[in-house]
């Protein structure tokens, strides 16, 4: 009898969870101040305390907008888990972040983690997609510090965290699963979806998990509990019993992800298309051009100048903050506009010249016009003597400017994240008009379109779906259409007749700039399928490309409106186009790559 007992006795020791390991995990808080997941997370902060987590973890979306001031909210919420926690952060912290991602790294130290439980290893990283619409993406340098990292905890279980799945929402997932499974991964952690599924990221076993808010007053977080050969997961509602979501044994022994052979590509004929440089992090900026050098700026705050032809580096910097903003050249200089809240110029050497502060960070691209550069910043709107550095105006603005101004005249026009487009007067800053698409909601803005000014009219595409005409003289509405599915990828023909807009379905439009009625001329598949980029269309040389979220560039004749050629150069999406004074285009990659296409 007492021999019996021992047995059932060391059964539930082995098989009820004596020895488990149990992940307090919440991701999709989206919490701002007064609302009501505020209060609801204080509900379930206490009710993780009170549970036998050994460990919290939040993936993701702490809040809805990722302003400073939803970030320094939800940290006093947050820093009442009594348990060990860990956060990164989701796309709701980078791509609208008023403080271009920085405050959440001053305030968590930093947006990626590793730690030890019970002999387990759990390592989590960013994914974005970072400061625009776009793919998750996971930085070059965070892929080289997770091999690091696991390389030296080998042999150890290993659990994977970010905000997104594994596949097929990052663009780079491969290079993410080649990583993985080189180390004995036993599952991977996201969010994003606000579901409960378990789904396979090449052969590892995966589990999106719980919202904080489910709807229909269904709060709570997830549990994960791992416990010999296997892992649970438990849906934990406030106020009720936990419920088993998923459940599977532990696969100790991951099969390799098979080897994708692209397809070989032939040179589209008549043009020579070359990598020029390949970065050790990820480029978010367009490219600045002269005569000799590309300019550009990097995720770990770099700027960098490298030989035009041979691609040799130059000369660098380093910041103290990733950088977004396209590198102004003018003249003698380089104009730097930085996240870190700064304006540098350097000479061509490299030598800083001058430093001016700012109150905020810059994202988008300046324009030079002469002498003057034309800036956007967060919740303002500039002009700078290039030579001089000193700021000529500043106007006002409710949010940050992210996509380049356009000139024509005395007129300089810029979307904004406030839902406002404005037209300044370039003498003194001055207010002309500013026009809305009737929209409330910041997420549908016009703010990272560049307008294309031709013929008194101001065209723009934002993520309402709608292309639009505005008086350039009055600011009123000429026409809006929403017959395709345009959202912030927009350009104009060389003789600006024509606005090019590519669409959410791959295709671009082209639209007549004279008259006062919506003139559709032509329309082409690119047969990019799902399109979300917000990179600008450019023509040269009698041809138009377009860049995509996934690494394909999409040659289109305007004449014969025709597409010409499709050509993959990588995975990830592409931050704009710059033309030479040759016709040649050049364009970088968020992977880390510069290419330059030229036409025979």
């Amino acid at each position: 009898m007492k021999k019996y007992l021992l047995s059932i006795i060391i059964f539930l020791s082995v098989f009820v969870g004596a020895d488990a390991t149990k992940i307090a995990f919440l991701c999709d808080i989206h919490v701002s101040p007064g609302n009501a997941n505020e209060s609801k997370l204080k509900e379930v902060v206490k009710a993780i305390n009170s549970s036998d987590a050994d460990v919290a973890i939040l993936a993701g979306d702490l809040t809805n907008e990722g302003s400073d001031e939803e970030l320094s909210n939800v940290k006093p919420i947050l820093d009442a888990i009594a348990k060990p926690l860990y956060i990164i952060p989701g796309n709701h912290e980078t791509t609208w972040s008023q403080s271009a991602c920085k405050t959440f790294t001053d305030i968590w130290q930093a947006d990626r983690f590793i730690t030890e439980v019970d002999g387990m290893v759990l390592v989590g990283i960013n994914c974005g997609p970072y400061m625009k619409m776009g793919d998750g993406h996971i930085k070059q340098e965070d892929l080289i510090w997770l091999d690091k990292m696991l390389s030296e905890h080998k042999g150890k279980r290993v659990i994977s965290i970010n905000h997104m799945p594994l596949m097929p929402d990052l663009d780079n997932y491969i290079d993410y699963i080649k990583v993985l499974e080189k180390y004995n991964v036993v599952t991977h952690l996201c969010g994003h979806y606000h579901s409960i599924k378990y789904y396979k990221g090449g052969d590892i076993d995966c589990l999106i998990n719980r919202a904080l808010d489910m709807r229909d007053g269904d709060y709570g977080y997830t549990e994960i509990e791992i416990v010999n050969d296997s892992i649970k997961q438990w849906n934990c509602r406030l106020d009720k019993k936990p419920e088993l979501s998923n459940a599977f044994k532990i696969n100790d022994n991951l099969r390799p992800m098979p080897d994708t052979v692209a397809t070989v590509q032939e040179m589209p004929a008549g043009f020579k298309i070359e990598m020029i440089y390949r970065d050790n992090a990820s480029i978010f900026t367009r490219l600045g051009i002269d005569g000799n050098n590309i300019y550009f700026g990097n995720s770990l705050g770099f700027v960098k100048a490298i030989d035009k032809r041979t691609g040799e580096n130059r000369w660098e910097y380093k910041t103290e903050a990733s950088l977004y903003s396209r590198p102004a050249v003018s003249g003698k200089y380089v104009i730097i506009p930085t996240s870190d809240k700064r304006m540098l110029w350097f000479d061509k050497k490299g030598n800083i010249i001058k430093e001016c502060n700012s109150d905020g960070p810059y994202v988008a691209d300046g324009l030079v016009a002469g002498n003057v550069l034309y800036q956007g910043g967060l919740k303002k709107f500039e002009a700078w003597d290039t030579k001089s550095a000193t700021l000529l105006w500043r106007a006002s603005a409710n949010n940050y400017c992210q996509a380049c101004p356009s000139l024509r005249g005395n007129d300089i026009v810029f979307g904004n994240w406030d839902t406002n487009l404005r037209c300044l007067n370039t003498k003194d800053g001055e207010l002309k008009w500013i026009w809305n698409n009737g929209k409330e909601r910041t997420h549908f803005s016009p703010g990272n379109c560049v307008p294309v000014v031709a013929n008194d009219k101001v065209i723009i595409v934002a993520p309402d779906r709608y292309m639009t005409a505005i008086d350039r003289v009055t600011g009123k509405t000429i026409w809006r259409n929403n017959s395709h599915k345009f959202r912030e990828s927009l350009g104009v023909s060389a003789d600006g007749k024509r606005a090019y807009a590519k669409t959410m379905d791959g295709e671009l439009i082209a639209v007549s700039t004279e008259g006062n009625e919506y003139n559709e001329l032509w329309m082409v598949d690119a047969k990019l399928g799902y399109e979300h980029a917000p990179c600008i269309v450019v023509e040269s040389k009698g041809v138009v490309y377009m860049g995509s979220r996934g690494g394909v560039i999409a040659a289109v004749d305007p004449k014969t409106h025709t597409l010409l050629w499709n050509y993959r150069i990588g995975n990830s999406e592409f931050n704009g186009w710059e033309i030479d004074k040759n016709g040649d285009v050049y364009t970088s990659l968020i992977e880390g790559t510069i290419w330059k296409v030229s036409k025979k």
